[in-house]
């Protein structure tokens, strides 16, 4: 499976890894974190060196419950950090983590190279035809509802079933607006419980019915750290543990805060598929 970056075919049949850049004050984990331009500047640096194919940016946090920013500070935070990033590195692969079709479309001519979408179109019905004018990469995520609104809607007749109808749906719909690299995220801790959540890397291996790269993304997420008892900043072990579980089940891309050790999972899964 590849996928076509500014005319650069990138092969998924290796998995990939992509690093998280937030750039904002209040994500579950580094929220906050980056107080300067030398700071992102440095941690963008350290993961491109440990091995990230993209660097995810985001401006909005989608933690549950989550404060609602306005499309005005979402492009403030977001347009002087990728031209940033890429005056320093320009030939980086930069994913855009928004939902919003204006910001996505500011970000792309701003030169970001894929969207990474919470929502799949759900949340901007401008969406699926912005992807399609702008001709770059997709990544669809499953959610119900809004960040705000997530985590009280967790009923599923059956959730595997439910989810996979769901991309299924919403891939023919990107199809039809003529969309041709989609990527899917079952979306880990939107809309989901801690049991559902494991339901789903249980049974990572029947997403493959639907053709499509997946995205997974369990970095320090709360399934972990509450089934450890422990936070969010002790979650590094047990990521790691459940990164390499998905990519024993075919997992495309690992979406990590921590890239050297996502690419060690990568390099020693590879060799027991040898």
């Amino acid at each position: 499976m590849t996928i076509n970056c500014k005319g650069k075919l990138i092969d998924l049949s290796s998995p990939k890894i992509m690093g998280i850049l937030n750039l904002t004050p209040d994500s579950f984990y580094d929220g906050g974190k980056y107080k300067n331009e030398s700071e992102i500047l440095s941690q963008v640096y350290m993961m491109l060196k440990n091995g990230a194919t993209f660097i995810d940016v985001g401006a909005y946090s989608s933690r549950p419950n989550a404060n609602h920013i306005s499309e005005t500070e979402e492009l403030n935070r977001l347009l002087p950090i990728i031209t940033l990033i890429l005056k320093e590195f320009p030939e980086i692969l930069v994913s855009l983590d928004t939902f919003r079709s204006q910001v996505a479309k500011s970000g792309i001519e701003a030169g970001a190279t894929l969207i990474n979408d919470i929502s799949a179109g759900m949340l901007d019905e401008q969406m699926l035809e912005t992807v399609s004018k702008l001709q770059v990469p997709y990544i669809m995520m499953h959610m119900k509802g809004s960040p705000q609104t997530m985590q009280k809607q967790t009923n599923y007749e059956n959730l595997l079933k439910d989810i996979l109808f769901y991309f299924s749906e919403r891939v023919s719909k990107a199809r039809s607006f003529g969309i041709i690299d989609i990527i899917v995220d079952p979306g880990f801790g939107f809309a989901k419980t801690q049991e559902q959540n494991f339901e789903i890397l249980n049974n990572l291996d029947l997403f493959n019915i639907l053709d499509k790269p997946i995205l997974v993304g369990l970095s320090r997420k709360s399934m972990i750290y509450k089934t450890l008892d422990s936070s969010a900043k002790e979650a590094l072990n047990g990521t790691t543990v459940l990164n390499t579980i998905a990519l024993q089940k075919n997992a495309s891309i690992l979406r990590v805060h921590d890239v050297k050790e996502a690419v060690e999972c990568v390099k020693l899964v590879q060799q027991l598929k040898h």
